[in-house]
């Protein structure tokens, strides 16, 4: 899945999906989709991140506390 940086607009491929739809988890593994070569992997906040249509991510993947709001 790509997502897009929200700072640089750069894109990112996701690596660890499951911790995406955690919102347990606050960062997630992914590499920037830039350049010829491919970019190693580093860990993303997922509060950073947006779907590259510039939608935020789903609340239920980021709030633990989601239902209660």
């Amino acid at each position: 899945m790509l997502l897009q940086e929200k700072e640089s607009g750069n894109l990112v491929e996701i690596l660890d999906i499951e911790a995406l739809f955690s919102p347990k988890e606050t960062t997630v593994k992914g590499q920037y989709q830039v350049g010829e070569e491919e970019q190693d992997p580093e860990s993303f906040d997922k509060g950073k991140l947006n779907f590259p249509s510039g939608e935020s991510l789903p609340q239920c993947w980021i709030d633990t506390n989601y239902k209660s709001a």
